[in-house]
């Protein structure tokens, strides 16, 4: 069985996603708008590892995958993947075949960081977030934008800037936890502080923000600052176990 062999067999010719592999095999017409093309042994190890979307991701974000065309296009003709059609001939088959890289992980980047102690111990915890935070609000700001927030957005049109999307679910989080003036919110991993700024802005309560990140907690507390509230609101470095507070 060769590769392409493999990718034929879970994805089907329905999807209109070809591909290559650097063992020469091909499913698909080469010319079509999207090719993937596995280009090492590495990736072969990243997606049998992990036969979904994290192990694609790792395998792109490695260079071990490419994807011609846009990528959009590609996991919305992928995903959600039904593997209902594979048979129990061929999952052996595939088992048999990849089953060797399955059970080779790839060696980590030495960007990776490795973590001692207790699962969400505080001290692994702390390790964790000063890790993959702590590099400079400077770099945040450049990915995040003025919002600099982490986490997904709701976008009410598709002309909504990033920064009304932001705000969008800041205001879809408040409503739904029905905020209103009198309550306190207790955010844990508040990241930059912007749902702790829009609730109290927004909804008249006060609130609390905690972050192992001590340039999160830095920048929130200066924004919180600028904008005259601290008087109602403040982010913590602090881990969300040491707060005294209750009732919130």
């Amino acid at each position: 069985m060769k590769i392409a062999d493999a990718f034929a067999m879970v994805v089907g010719p329905e999807r209109n996603v070809s591909f290559k592999a650097y063992d020469g095999s091909t499913f698909g017409p080469q010319d079509n708008d999207i090719v993937m093309e596995l280009v090492s042994p590495r990736g072969v190890e990243y997606l049998a590892g992990a036969p979904s979307q994290l192990g694609l991701a790792r395998a792109y974000v490695n260079g071990d995958l490419e994807i011609h065309g846009d990528a959009y296009t590609a996991l919305s003709r992928l995903y959600p993947m039904d593997t209902s059609h594979i048979t129990t001939r061929d999952k052996l088959a595939l088992v048999k075949k990849f089953a060797p890289a399955a059970l080779k992980r790839p060696t980590p980047p030495p960007q990776e960081r490795k973590l001692y102690g207790g699962r969400h111990s505080k001290k692994r915890d702390a390790e964790a977030i000063h890790h993959h935070y702590d590099v400079s609000n400077t770099f945040y700001r450049w990915v995040l934008g003025p919002s600099m927030a982490y986490t997904c957005a709701v976008f009410p049109n598709s002309e909504a800037s990033l920064e009304t999307a932001q705000e969008a679910k800041f205001d879809l989080v408040a409503r739904k936890l029905g905020l209103a003036p009198g309550m306190t919110l207790l955010d844990v991993g508040c990241g930059w502080g912007g749902m702790v700024l829009h609730a109290v802005q927004n909804y008249g309560v006060t609130a609390i923000g905690v972050t192992l990140s001590r340039q999160q907690a830095e920048w929130g507390q200066k924004a919180i600052a600028d904008a005259g509230l601290s008087d109602r609101a403040e982010i913590r470095f602090s881990d969300y176990r040491d707060v005294e507070e209750d009732r919130f």
